[in-house]
């Protein structure tokens, strides 16, 4: 090559490069393009030294973004020119050992296609086996012990390679070229079937036939999969699925169902290309699709739901079940209703005994549970009631519960920031329902995999594990702790503990601004937005329960510019599984006395329990203050007819949702929302106080006409999304977020984006961080770097 049209250029490569087969990419493209140089992982990103002729360097650094696998996600491409070496070939350098450790991780991965050829390839030597994985697919998070991501982090340590497997791993341009969980029949885990002592039964290949007869049978099997076990029904037999919910205590709220292929769930559901694109995505969520009308499944399955919690197959185990069964499956986690997922065996002898009747196990051990991640993807338009033509759709997509596939990507929050914000490590513990928690670092924030409730001992304990293990995982000790504002989460007071052992700062963040503040770290804004964060519960600064926020925000501060008008919160968190009394607190707000005669067949409360919720009414015990749109979805609920017994979070506000949506499928959506007025506060901080009183009023009066719920709902929603306009444009902010758990309401989110876009706003909602409070943690952990970084 000739010295003088030849350069050497020295490439840093940041994001989610390690562990997903960026090196024996980044090997067959230099080879191809005749290029030579080394490339190899260090301890924050991948390295590469590439020299060539100047064009040829150019197309390979440009094929680099392009061409790059697709589990791998390239954020940067830094580069330096270095003196040419004239060096004979292109290599894979081993691994550095030293250098700053930078927030990335791999994500698990659903098993790709040529892993599913060689599955179903009778000739081939991996046919059939539960196990087999590659450099673009497999368990990586779920088993990985320490950083590097390598063979001896991980717990296949134990499995030795066999010939055939160490050759495929240490041929630089094989699939399986240092693909760290890689195994076969020969050298890796195996396959057993254990009956609910723990005897064994079958192993291997009869193990998972054996498997297969005990569902077709009706009998509920614990599945234990990546990251953590399952527990798997016939989603057809009513029988079955009722069983399993008595023994999962687990009333009402829908299972995922698991189908063995796409064109099975088109026979289910109507899916749009956004939805099958999800599906069949190396994350492979959990997807909630309209199921069609004439589907036929257990009605238990989803009781009173239009949509399914659809997925396909992630491993290749699930792959073997699903084509010997042929049919779906209900596969919802492996756990008791409020706890974490099982991840060993011998401990699921313990805490599923009396739910499964089997054990589909393995000794490939599952360090940390990852369940599955389930999203959703939000229509860009709905038509409305000056009959605004239909835009094609928009694929939003939301994720609502961040796992398998996703977590523990890092968020990148910032580039070039103009607000300040700490470098040192932040841990933010999140908050008490759906609980994750976060690790900052630099413009990086790590996301836990989805947590849970924190409601018991049990989720407590995989909580204070989860915290520990990001910090070993990541060499790390926070500088600060964030957490929630509530002073008595177990998340809270666990922050408190901690902050006090290792002396640094606890940083209390607001629980609505770190809503807000974990959307805009999603979308890297920086100065002011106006945040409208609308959930169930959130600890405000005044001492009530808020829920129906207008913040103007930016990371370090906030100025509550408007919410709903309060109203009580009767019975605290009883209020939250009893819809009516959220019914009842509103039109005591609007009526007061004459709530006790209120004729209203819709809403089923009696003379007696009228008379007892007005008594706590008039002395105010037990019943907080509260401005929560959650509770104000489910006034409407009970008032409607529509759910008057709550048996899980949200169910109340589902079927508002639904039969608003019942309404746009069958009128067009042709709906006039309902008023709402917009008056001054008249406590010190004269706030904004949206009154919803006007609203409410009307509904009785559609009520009184016999109008139905699924009209009432649809100007509900209407109203809502039309009153939050005229908040936006009382604050004057360009930047509009939504943020919060009603914005799971996918009806709710298209109607505000679209009338806010409208009116000339732009619009931010959430993707991949949930807007639920499994977004907390990342809020938190941002307002908490530019908190700390204002004090340092």
């Amino acid at each position: 090559m000739s010295e003088a049209l030849a350069q050497r250029v020295r490439v840093e490569v940041e994001g989610t490069v390690q562990g997903v087969g960026f090196r024996p990419f980044v090997y067959r493209l230099a080879r191809e393009l005749g290029l030579t140089g080394w490339v190899q992982n260090t301890r924050s990103d991948v390295l590469i030294e590439v020299e060539g002729n100047l064009p040829v360097v150019e197309e390979f650094l440009q094929r680099l973004r392009t061409d790059a696998p697709s589990s791998a996600s390239v954020e940067t491409v830094s580069t330096t020119i270095v003196p040419v070496l004239d060096d004979a070939g292109f290599s894979i350098n081993q691994s550095a050992k030293s250098g700053q450790r930078v927030l990335v991780i791999p994500p698990d991965l659903a098993t790709c296609a040529d892993c599913q050829r060689e599955l179903a390839d009778p000739h081939d030597r991996h046919f059939r086996y539960p196990f087999l994985t590659c450099t673009q697919c497999g368990p990586r998070y779920s088993l990985l012990k320490a950083i590097p991501y390598e063979r001896s982090n991980t717990t296949m340590a134990g499995f030795e390679l066999c010939s055939a497997c160490r050759a495929e791993y240490e041929v630089e341009a094989d699939r399986r070229f240092h693909a760290e969980p890689i195994a076969c029949p020969k050298c890796g885990p195996r396959l057993c079937l254990w009956d609910e002592q723990g005897r064994e039964t079958a192993n291997d290949e009869a193990a998972l036939q054996q498997a297969a007869t005990l569902l077709e049978q009706g009998l509920v099997v614990a599945v234990k999969g990546l990251g953590g076990f399952q527990l798997w029904v016939d989603a057809k037999s009513e029988e079955a699925v009722r069983r399993l919910r008595g023994r999962k205590r687990r009333l009402e709220k829908p299972f995922a169902v698991l189908f063995p292929s796409i064109d099975a769930i088109r026979d289910y559901c109507l899916l749009s290309s956004g939805e099958e694109a999800l599906l069949c995505s190396p994350q492979a969520p959990i997807v909630l699709a309209r199921k069609r009308r004439d589907a036929v499944l257990a009605d238990a399955v989803a009781p009173s739901n239009p949509y399914l919690g659809v997925m396909l197959p992630a491993t290749p185990l699930h792959h073997l079940l699903m084509a010997s069964l042929g049919h779906p499956m209900v596969a919802t986690s492996g756990n008791r209703s409020e706890e974490p997922i099982v991840t060993d065996e011998r401990e699921a002898l313990v805490r599923l005994q009396g739910i499964a009747d089997a054990l589909l196990v393995h000794d490939r051990p599952v360090v940390r549970p990852v369940d599955d991640s389930v999203a959703l993807v939000v229509p860009g338009k709905v038509q409305l009631v000056d009959g605004e033509q239909k835009e094609k759709p928009r694929a939003d997509v939301m994720i609502i519960r961040r796992a398998r596939g996703y977590a523990p990507l890092a968020i990148c929050w910032r580039d070039n920031a103009t607000d300040g914000g700490a470098q040192g490590p932040i841990l933010a513990v999140g908050g008490h329902l759906k609980n994750t928690i976060a690790l900052l670092t630099g413009n990086r924030v790590v996301l836990s995999q989805h947590l849970g409730d924190l409601s018991t001992l049990e989720a407590y304990r995989v909580f204070r594990q989860a915290v520990e293990d990001l910090q070993r995982l990541l060499d790390v000790k926070p500088h600060a702790i964030a957490c929630d504002l509530h002073p008595d989460y177990r998340s809270t007071t666990f922050g408190r503990e901690l902050a006090a052992t290792l002396s640094v700062p606890l940083v209390p963040v607001q629980h609505h601004h770190a809503h807000v503040a974990s959307c805009m770290a999603e979308h890297k804004l920086d100065g002011e937005v106006l945040g409208v964060a609308w959930d169930g519960a959130g600890y405000g600064g005044d001492g009530q329960v808020w829920g129906g926020e207008f913040f103007i925000a930016s990371y370090r501060q906030f100025t509550r510019f408007a919410s709903l008008k309060p109203f009580r919160l009767l019975g605290g968190e009883a209020a939250m599984k009893e819809p009516g009394r959220s019914t009842a607190a509103v039109l005591w707000e609007l009526m007061g006395e004459e709530m006790l005669t209120l004729s209203l067949s819709s809403w089923k409360v009696t003379d007696n329990q009228r008379a007892q919720l007005a008594s706590v009414l008039r002395s105010g015990v037990a019943s907080p203050w509260t401005t929560s749109m959650g509770r104000l979805f489910d006034a409407v609920a009970s008032l409607t007819g529509l759910c008057h017994q709550a048996s899980f979070e949200g169910q109340a506000a589902m079927a508002v949702q639904f039969a608003a949506e019942r309404e746009w499928e069958a009128g067009g959506g042709r709906a006039k929302g309902y008023p709402i007025d917009l008056v001054r506060s008249e406590n010190s901080d004269a706030r904004w106080i949206v009154d919803w009183r006007p609203m409410i009023s009307t509904v009785l009066d559609d009520l009184r006409r016999g109008h139905r719920p699924e009209l009432i709902t649809a100007r509900f929603h209407v109203g809502l999304a039309e009153g939050a306009v005229r908040v936006a444009q009382a604050a004057g902010l360009p930047r509009i977020v939504l943020t919060g758990g009603c914005f799971q309401n996918r009806l709710l989110q298209s109607l505000m984006r679209q009338l806010l876009e409208r009116a000339g706003f732009t619009v931010y909602s959430h993707a991949l961080v949930p807007p639920n409070d499994g977004g907390l943690s990342l809020g938190q952990a941002v307002v908490a770097a530019c908190s700390v970084s204002r004090e340092v």
